[in-house]
């Protein structure tokens, strides 16, 4: 799938750290406003406990995760959208991704400068969504001077499109989110082409230091609230930790984390956080040669999602053998799942549901 998710932030809010643990990058951030001049462009595997389920029952030579493709962002600061701090080239960036993991600091540390000076997530949150608001509002106003002069032609099409951009302007002016207000399906269709910063999903970050990994603190609670006031999601991490967690070994990761209270690291928690916050599902292919999770987009038909593995398996499709990993840990083997009637065929119109283990049958 060619959908990005792009980390974005103040300046030394930890973007960088969690970055490079994701990726498992060896290098911490620097405590440079922007020490990440271009786009970092990172790709992520995502956790999956059905993918080892699977594997114990169906033993193979090879198994492959499924991934998310996410991009470093350097930071941005206020007059952003004015051009100061690189602002136009960062603003640029978050243009190109799909959705967006807002980073917020939630930590006090007087080796690493806050930008603004202390800890206020609300300011923070807020400096970081008047920039993108302000830039949007910008492409907005052009794209309504153009369609003006356009729908005096008629062109049905064009009015429409005339009336959510009108829409989106002012709630833009008001100073509320193009996502918040353009929520319906077709309306968004309308506006697409204007890629606005505002009407992509969110997902915030709220980046702590060790002492509050087990419970939350205020700046981590007032997070919590604008993302819950917002229908957003919130992760809560570490991200130091987290990027100490990265060097180690599976073993010692584990007996890290159990040390600590917990069941698996933040940041396996937020990459599927992240996943979903694009609209991606996983289905499985499962044999001798390999095991593999394949990502395809909410709502994908059987043609579809066969074409993700090979174009020639959507064009030619006949239909796919489906089943559960429910019904396999029940029945312990696919011989065993077809005796009991568990492998469905589905064709062309059967959309694929996230977790599904498939075969495909195709004549090109």
């Amino acid at each position: 799938m060619s959908l990005a998710a792009g980390i974005v932030g103040l300046p030394n809010v930890g973007k960088s750290t969690i970055f490079n643990a994701l990726s498992n990058g060896k290098a911490a951030a620097e405590n440079y406003p922007f020490c990440t001049i271009d786009p970092n462009h990172g790709i992520v595997a995502v956790p999956d406990s059905r993918l080892n389920r699977i594997t114990a029952l169906i033993p193979t030579k090879k198994v492959v995760p499924t991934f998310l493709e996410l991009v470093d962002i350097a930071g941005l600061v206020k007059g952003a959208s004015k051009g100061d701090g690189l602002g136009n080239q960062f603003l640029g960036h978050i243009k190109d991704v799909n959705a967006v993991i807002h980073v917020v600091r939630c930590f006090e540390d007087p080796d690493v400068v806050h930008v603004e000076g202390s800890i206020d997530p609300e300011r923070d949150i807020s400096i970081i969504e008047t920039e993108l608001m302000l830039t949007d509002l910008s492409t907005v106003d052009r794209g309504v001077q153009r369609f003006e002069k356009a729908v005096k032609s008629g062109d049905k099409e064009v009015i429409a499109k005339l009336a959510v951009f009108k829409r989106a302007q002012e709630s833009l002016q008001k100073g509320i989110s193009v996502r918040k207000t353009i929520t319906d399906p077709a309306d968004q269709k309308l506006i697409a082409e204007l890629h606005l910063l505002t009407s992509k999903p969110v997902l915030y970050v709220a980046n702590v230091d060790d002492s509050t990994i087990a419970e939350d603190n205020d700046a981590v609670r007032t997070v919590r609230k604008i993302a819950a006031d917002e229908n957003s999601g919130c992760v809560k991490i570490c991200g130091k930790l987290e990027s100490e967690l990265a060097q180690l070994s599976e073993d010692d990761k584990k007996a890290f984390l159990t040390d600590l209270g917990l069941e698996e690291p933040g940041l396996a928690i937020l990459t599927r956080e992240a996943y979903n916050l694009l609209g991606l599902e996983t289905f499985f292919t499962a044999g001798e040669t390999e095991n593999r999770a394949w990502t395809i987009h909410k709502g994908f038909k059987a043609p579809e999602a066969a074409g993700v593995i090979h174009t020639d398996f959507e064009k030619g499709f006949i239909k796919a053998d489906v089943y559960t990993l429910e019904d396999l840990e029940i029945y312990k083997s696919e011989v065993a799942l077809r005796a009991a009637g568990k492998i469905r065929s589905e064709g062309r119109d059967y959309v694929v549901q996230d977790g599904d283990l498939m075969f495909f049958k195709f004549n090109v």
